[in-house]
């Protein structure tokens, strides 16, 4: 705790409990110079946290700059900024413009823009006219603190500007996501006669990368090339996240390979890149050259990279190597690499290393509990994942959204209603009921327990809010409680909303018509696929013949499937088992004959089973025989049981 305090007109400072200062008010006026020795062992006790207050401090302008500027050079700004409220209060003169750069510098560093304010209105009371670099410093603290009006106000009111300006105020916009206005702002620059530096370039591409617009892309490329800066290692690197965040690898491999002096950002970024885009051996591969550079040592995020490649690869045991390596570089209990690792084996399936790893990290935050409460729902160990949630609560943190999504896919089990509904509970307590991913996902929870009445009086409180996985889910949800009655009843209640059924929506209604042999509610559909327009995939058209078939139109059945350009293993089995139920035996075997002629050499299970049924009189021996063969054939090739052994 360091502090002044007076005693008969002395003044005591007191820096840490090993160094005392005490000097008389006179001897303010320069006391960094008179007890320069003490000072200095004072500074190298004294520690980040300590607060500094002074009362009361009647310094001349000389001590309290000195005093101010060594603050911050020795890398104590919280002190420097209390210093400065202290002369605020006390004095009625300004600072020299190196202290306010200073003091103003401090203030991007913390992100206070409470002082940077305090700090520039001080300088406008007095009527102090900051030179360019003054001004500069201020335009980028607010920039830094996110107060891009402000930032904007200091940039228009300079009677001039460098580049540095103008490259301030881009990186302001670029880092608070307002990318239209860092790129409108770059353009203007252009414009005015300005020449971008790499600092620059770095700020418009990374603003480029939140736009979706490739060509633009490419267009900063060229100019980046045509400048200067186009060999600096900011530009490049900042091209090629740029371009992974495009999808485009190959551009991104370009730019690296023409990079001559990669650092450990370069190599990053591309790992990153690969990792992210699906090449996750070649972000291994690249891993495993970096380090046979023996240049650069791994940071805990390029460790995070090459887990996050083992995670999709699902290949452990490099998972392992890379983790020895990580411990071997001390970042065995870092947050982010420990994060990584702790997902990589619980995707892996690797629960207790999992467990393992994620307690060795030091401070888990949200992210971390999130990695392995959902590795433990992914496996179906729902008791874990509560246990787990419920000691995450108690250390203080609160659930988000990817918390409780992995908690109802957890409980998504009939034994595990219970602990569903408590999630249930937790998401009204907590707001949750307001986000509607969630909801959808509350709602197949309900519908894999086979708990329809909550699952439709879910669905009854977001009707309003509902968008079509919503509709879909609960329809799904009836149709598997084979309630086809409840599927059209919502369906007529979602043509008279804003939500347009898709494929999933009219495929679940077919069903529903066919379980109820309505065929008129089911060729309703069928118009109403042909008159909105609706892309018919193989999944519908095969809906639209199991339809007709169960209805007992199996003209308009064969019809469906004669349209169809490549019909699947579906599409055949439900025409043949429509044309064998009723009672069509020769269509039914002259079909399965054609589909055994032509590519579909194997057949499902309940098509070979209707077909064991119909050949069981003696005069369909032959045929009996042929459908034996088939299955015979399918049992060897793919490992399945016989299911015809009834004929």
């Amino acid at each position: 705790m360091a502090f002044i305090r007076t005693l008969n007109s002395i003044y005591f400072v007191t820096l840490s409990s090993e160094a005392i200062i005490f000097f008389t008010p006179r001897s303010l006026a320069n006391p960094i110079n008179i007890f320069k020795p003490r000072l200095q062992f004072a500074f190298s006790h004294i520690r980040p946290n300590t607060q500094i207050a002074f009362s009361p401090c009647p310094a001349p302008e000389q001590s309290y700059d000195d005093y101010i500027i060594s603050l911050c050079k020795k890398n104590f700004p919280r002190e420097a900024l209390q210093a400065f409220d202290i002369f605020r209060k006390c004095t009625s003169f300004p600072l020299k413009s190196i202290t306010y750069s200073h003091l103003i510098n401090a203030c991007s560093y913390l992100r206070s823009l409470e002082h940077g304010r305090r700090i520039h209105g001080h300088m406008l009371a007095f009527n102090y006219q900051p030179d360019l670099i003054l001004q500069n410093h201020i335009l980028n603290m607010y920039g830094k603190c996110g107060s891009l009006k402000e930032a904007r106000n200091v940039f228009d009111a300079m009677p001039q500007r460098n580049v540095v300006s103008w490259t301030s105020l881009i990186s302001g916009y670029s880092h608070y996501g307002q990318e239209d206005n860092a790129i409108t702002l770059y353009v203007q620059m252009l414009q005015s006669g300005y020449v971008p530096d790499h600092f620059t370039f770095g700020s418009v591409i990374k603003s480029c990368s939140g736009l979706d617009d490739f060509m633009l892309a490419r267009q900063l490329h060229a100019h980046v090339l045509k400048s200067e800066f186009g060999g600096h290692l900011i530009s490049q690197n900042a091209l090629i996240s740029m371009y992974t965040k495009f999808s485009q690898i190959s551009d991104a491999i370009n730019v690296f390979t023409r990079i001559m002096a990669k650092d450990l950002i370069s190599w990053g970024s591309m790992i990153a890149g690969f990792s992210q885009l699906g090449y996750e051996l070649e972000a291994l591969h690249h891993f495993r050259e970096m380090l046979s550079g023996h240049v650069y040592q791994p940071n805990q995020f390029i460790f995070g990279s090459a887990f996050s490649a083992c995670s999709k690869l699902l290949e452990p045991n490099y998972g392992r190597q890379i983790h020895s390596l990580c411990m071997k570089f001390g970042l065995g209990s870092d947050l982010f690499a420990g994060c990584s690792l702790c997902d990589m084996y619980a995707k892996c399936g690797l629960l207790e290393s999992a467990r393992t790893v994620f307690y060795q990290i030091e401070k888990p935050d949200l992210v971390s509990w999130n990695a392995i409460i959902a590795g433990f729902a992914s496996a179906g160990d729902a008791k874990e994942s509560m246990s787990l949630f419920s000691q995450m609560r108690h250390t203080g943190l609160a659930a988000n959204d990817v918390t409780v999504l992995s908690l109802l896919c957890a409980c998504s089990e009939p034994v595990m209603l219970c602990q569903g509904m408590q999630v249930h509970s937790y998401i009204i307590k907590m707001g949750f009921y307001l986000e509607i991913h969630v909801c959808n996902c509350l709602l197949n929870m309900y519908s894999k327990c086979s708990n329809l009445n909550d699952a439709l009086g879910v669905f009854e409180d977001i009707e309003n809010k509902a968008d079509i996985v919503s509709w879909n889910t609960v329809l799904t949800a009836c149709l598997q409680q084979n309630q086809a009655g409840e599927v059209l009843r919502l369906t007529k209640q979602m043509l008279v909303s804003s939500i347009k059924p898709d494929h999933v929506t009219v495929t679940n209604v077919l069903v529903s018509s066919g379980q109820v042999a309505s065929y008129e509610v089911g060729s309703q559909v069928h118009c109403f696929i042909i008159k909105s327009g609706l892309n018919l995939d193989t999944s519908v058209s095969n809906a639209l013949i199991n339809m007709y078939t169960k209805c007992g139109s199996l003209g308009s059945a064969q019809k469906m499937f004669d349209s169809i350009d490549n019909p699947d293993i579906i599409s055949w089995s439900s025409l043949i088992v429509g044309y064998a139920q009723a009672g069509s035996g020769d269509k039914a075997f002259k079909l399965f004959r054609t589909m055994r002629g032509g590519r579909w050499h194997f057949t499902n299970q309940r098509t070979l089973f209707v077909y064991g049924r119909l050949a069981r009189p003696c005069w369909m021996l032959r045929w009996g025989r042929g459908v034996h063969q088939a299955n015979a054939f399918r049992s060897r090739h793919c490992g399945l049981e016989d299911t015809v052994s009834s004929m």
